[in-house]
C-alpha cells in the first residue's frame, strides 16, 4: 500500500468527487502495467493506493514518483514528501502523515529574505501543498530540498500564477471559464489531489484573475508575481 503525499481534507460531495478524481488519475498514471489497485482514504485525510499484480513494483514508483510517499520511517539525509501544515516565525510545519510533523526553521527554506509568512505569501505556498524537505541529519534540522526550491523560484521567473486549495483540477478549469478567463490562462497545473497552479498567459494579470476566479472558489487563493 501506498500512502500518497497529498491531503483530502474536504467533506461531503467535495470529499466524493475529490477520490473519483483521484482514482481515474491513478488508473492514467499507471497506464498499462498489470496491476489491480484500490483507492482508500485514512481517517488522518491521507489517500492510499493498494497496488497487486506483477506489476505491482514499478506501479509503486511511479505512484511515489506522481504524488510523493508518506512512510513511517525516514532516513536522514534523504529527499521525503509532506504537506504544508502550519507556519509560524520560526519556519513552516510539514504534515507527514502518520502523526508526525516536520519543522523546516526559517532559515533553512533556502527562499529568499522575509518571514516565513512572507515567503509563503510570495511564492503562493497555499495551505495543504505538498513540499518536499530533506529529512535532518543528527543534530540538525530538516531543510527544503533543492529541487523543491528550484521548482518554486521557476514560478517566480514566469508570467505569473494563482494557485489555489481545496480544489480539484476540473473544478478549477471550470471556474476560470465560468469566469470568462479561459483565453488569459496558460493551463491548470496540478500541484496536488485539491491544490492547482494556475498559469497565467503573458500579459494576464494574476491579481486581476485572482479577484475575478475568487468569488467563485471557497477557497484559499494566493498570487506568485514575475
Amino acid at each position: 500500500m501506498v500512502v500518497l503525499a497529498t491531503g483530502c481534507y474536504v467533506e461531503g460531495d467535495a470529499r466524493e468527487r475529490a477520490m473519483d478524481s483521484l482514482g481515474s488519475q491513478v488508473d492514467d498514471a499507471l497506464g498499462e502495467l498489470d496491476v489491480e489497485t484500490t483507492v482508500g482514504l485514512r481517517d488522518d485525510g491521507f489517500p492510499t493506493v493498494t497496488v497487486s499484480g506483477p506489476d505491482e513494483t514499478v506501479a509503486r514508483a511511479v505512484l511515489a514518483e506522481e504524488w510523493g510517499e508518506l512512510t513511517p520511517q525516514v532516513r536522514p539525509g534523504e529527499v521525503a514528501a509532506g504537506t504544508l501544515e502550519a507556519w509560524d516565525d520560526d519556519g513552516f510545519v510539514l504534515d507527514t502523515g502518520f502523526g508526525n510533523e516536520v519543522r523546516v526553521p526559517a532559515g533553512e527554506l533556502g527562499l529568499g529574505q522575509g518571514t516565513p509568512d512572507q515567503i509563503r505569501t510570495r511564492f503562493g505556498l497555499v495551505q495543504h501543498v505538498p513540499l518536499r524537505y530533506v529529512v535532518a541529519e543528527p543534530g540538525e534540522p530538516a531543510r527544503l530540498a533543492d529541487a523543491e526550491r528550484d521548482r518554486l523560484y521557476d514560478w517566480t521567473r514566469g508570467d505569473g500564477r494563482v494557485n489555489v486549495n481545496s480544489a480539484t483540477r476540473s473544478e478549477v478549469r471550470a471556474t476560470v471559464n465560468r469566469a470568462g478567463h479561459a483565453a488569459d490562462i496558460v493551463t491548470v497545473e496540478r500541484l496536488g489531489l485539491l491544490e492547482q497552479s494556475v498559469v497565467c498567459r503573458e500579459g494576464t494579470d494574476p491579481p486581476g484573475l485572482l479577484a475575478s476566479i475568487g468569488q467563485y472558489l471557497p477557497a484559499e487563493l494566493l498570487c506568485v508575481v514575475s
